[in-house]
This record gives structure tokens, C-alpha cells and sequence, in this order.
């Protein structure tokens, strides 16, 4: 997930009907640049009619969008393939992983149909992490039916082609949404709560099992965690916190941790990344209710958000972070529901 870079931005984008961005500064620092050599795609997800919503936004002089229509009416998860100009989202309503191919070549409101398919095997999957061939949707169903035993599953599928096929689940012993990996190892948020868990050497957990996460530790700050993302060649791991799910307006935030390998493995199981380790950007200002999805930008510093509940939804950016604190984004796109984010930069 790898997003934009910041001068000129803003100011194309409030003059761009096409995209019809609410932009809320226009301070030329705030202002967003994507440079002669970067080529950058926003893909979003969402949970109001299960559309994929593309963002060129490689020339700041002509941004352009595409909405691509699928038979999904609830999306989450989302992932773009280059090598097969492909858009691979973990469907909602269908309950399984679906991807449409050639997509560059596609004009706004094209209707597609899935040419990759795999078997619908969930019951409510988020998030989809991506590593090689290996494809792990995050699945937020309480698995054994009973409230006082948090739950989750991992469902790992493997492609080949143009199939997804379901290699083995692990049912994991706290509720799931956000997952990422870095390298072998899988991070997962520990949802309705402030932890962030890792399963190292996931991949090789290749029969069905029920496993505990190799490590847990509390994130200071974060009241209840969702989204997460991590950039290996900056060593940044960005974690989103919706704080109380009923306040869907203004106490979301977000957390950078720098250095993260280091402060990680420093954290002994069980015990507290202390907040004076992160950067929060958090308040009014921000339009952060529901963050649920996040990506980064390490050449650009620049994170965006998937909200789920601020005005309805929104993808939202911000830079020029510094300290953190109460950031007006750099943009604010409406989108009902948005549920996923994720940025592909050539």
C-alpha cells in the first residue's frame, strides 16, 4: 500500500469536477505533487454497494476516476496485482475473494464479472493481506457462536492463474479485522481492543489448526484498533484506531511507529508500546470517526485513510504530519462505506 506525494494537489483537485473532492485547506505545504516519474492509482473498497472506485492520480493537471461495477453489493479488503492488471477484492456479499483482470483498459461505470474466482468459503471478511502467491482475508465471525470467547479466522488461499484456492484456515484465539505482513511474519490487530498481534513465519502453518499469536503487545493511545500497514523499506507501521464505534464523527485517529522492528521486538509479550514512541494524529479537524483501513507512503510521508463513518465515508490524506496532532487532510473524497484503501506507485 504505497501512497502520494504533497504540492499542487489540493488546489487541482478542488478545481476538478470530475473527481468532485470537498477539500478542506489550500495551503500550497498541504498540497500534493506526484512529480514527472511516479505513476499512482488509488483502489477503495466499500461496504454501500460493493463497487471498486479507482483514482488516477498520476497527473495533477488531468486526475481522473473510474468507478468499475461488480456484482458485490458489500466489499472490503482490496489489492492491485500489476503484473496481471488486476483488482482483487474479498466480496462481502459473495463471501469469497473475486478479481477482475485488464482493468486499465476498462472506461468509468464498466460493468465486470470476476475472472479470478476462488470458492466462497467466509462468513464476514475484512481485511486482505498479501504475500507472493498467498492470499490471507481476515474474517470477523464469531467462530464458535459464543460472545465471551473472542474469535476470529484466517482463511489462507493460494492463486494459480486464474483461481484462488482455499489452502487452510487458522482460527485465531481474539476477534480479527486489519492484518498486514512483513515478510513472513503476519501482524493482526486484536479488534475491540488497544493490541497488535504477530503470527511469525505465518506461511508455514500450512494444515487447519486453532493457534495463539506468537506475540501481543498494547499500543498506549489506541483505544480500539482496526486498520494497520507496513512499509519495509521506511520500517513504519501505521495502526488506526475508531476508538468507540458509536462516534462514527470525530474521536478516530491514527498512529505512526518509526523504527518499528526495533520498538517491536524491544516490547516484551504482554506489555505497552509507550505512546511517547508514535506519533498520533488525532481531533475535530482530522474527519476521523471510523478510520477502518490505512495505507503509506514512506518516499512522501503521506497516509491515507479509509473512514467508514465521518459524513458518511470518505478516503482521506494527510502529510506534512510532523508531531501529529488535530490535521486538517490534504484531501477529503466522499465514498459511502469506505471500507479498504490501497495505493499502487510505479
Amino acid at each position: 500500500m504505497k501512497p502520494l506525494k504533497s504540492k499542487q494537489f489540493l488546489a487541482t483537485i478542488a478545481l476538478t469536477s470530475v473527481l468532485a473532492f470537498s477539500c478542506s485547506n489550500d495551503d500550497d505545504d498541504n498540497n500534493m505533487d506526484m512529480g514527472p516519474t511516479s505513476s499512482t492509482t488509488i483502489y477503495a473498497s466499500n461496504n454501500s454497494d460493493g463497487n471498486v472506485t479507482i483514482y488516477d492520480v498520476t497527473d495533477s493537471a488531468n486526475i481522473t476516476t473510474k468507478t468499475l461495477i461488480t456484482s458485490s453489493t458489500a466489499a472490503d479488503g482490496i489489492y492491485f496485482d500489476s503484473n496481471s492488471d488486476a483488482v482483487i477484492q474479498a466480496s462481502r456479499s459473495g463471501l469469497g475473494l473475486e478479481g477482475f483482470t485488464n482493468i486499465s483498459a476498462l472506461l468509468n461505470n464498466a460493468t465486470v464479472n470476476a475472472d479470478l474466482n476462488g470458492t466462497n468459503d467466509m462468513s464476514s471478511p475484512r481485511e486482505l493481506a498479501v504475500n507472493g502467491n498467498t492470499y490471507v482475508v481476515a474474517d470477523n465471525a464469531d467462530v464458535d457462536g459464543d460472545a465471551n470467547t473472542p474469535d476470529g479466522k484466517l482463511f489462507i488461499y493460494t492463486r494459480s492463474g486464474n483461481s484462488f484456492t482455499l489452502r487452510n484456515t487458522i482460527t485465531t484465539d481474539f476477534k480479527l479485522w486489519g492484518i498486514t505482513f512483513k515478510d513472513n511474519d503476519l501482524y493482526a490487530v486484536v479488534d475491540a481492543t488497544n493490541e497488535l498481534a504477530v503470527y511469525t513465519d505465518f506461511a508455514s502453518n500450512t494444515s487447519d489448526a486453532t493457534l495463539s499469536a506468537s506475540k501481543r503487545i498494547v499500543i498506549e493511545g489506541i483505544v480500539r484498533t482496526h486498520g494497520l500497514t507496513y512499509d519495509s523499506a521506511s520500517d513504519v507501521m501505521v495502526m488506526t484506531d475508531i476508538a468507540a464505534a458509536t462516534n462514527g464523527q470525530d474521536d478516530g485517529a491514527f498512529h505512526i511507529i518509526e523504527n518499528f522492528t526495533s520498538k517491536f521486538n524491544s516490547t516484551a509479550n504482554g506489555a505497552t508500546l509507550a505512546a511517547s514512541q508514535q506519533t498520533r494524529v488525532s481531533g475535530a479537524a482530522t474527519l476521523l470517526g471510523n478510520p477502518v483501513d490505512v495505507a503509506y507512503d514512506a518516499d512522501t510521508q503521506t497516509v491515507f485513510i479509509a473512514e467508514a463513518g465521518n459524513g458518511g465515508g470518505r478516503i482521506l490524506a494527510f502529510n506534512n504530519i510532523g508531531s501529529g496532532g488535530n490535521i486538517t487532510p490534504a484531501f477529503n473524497n466522499s465514498l459511502a462505506s469506505a471500507s479498504s484503501v490501497f495505493i499502487s506507485k510505479n
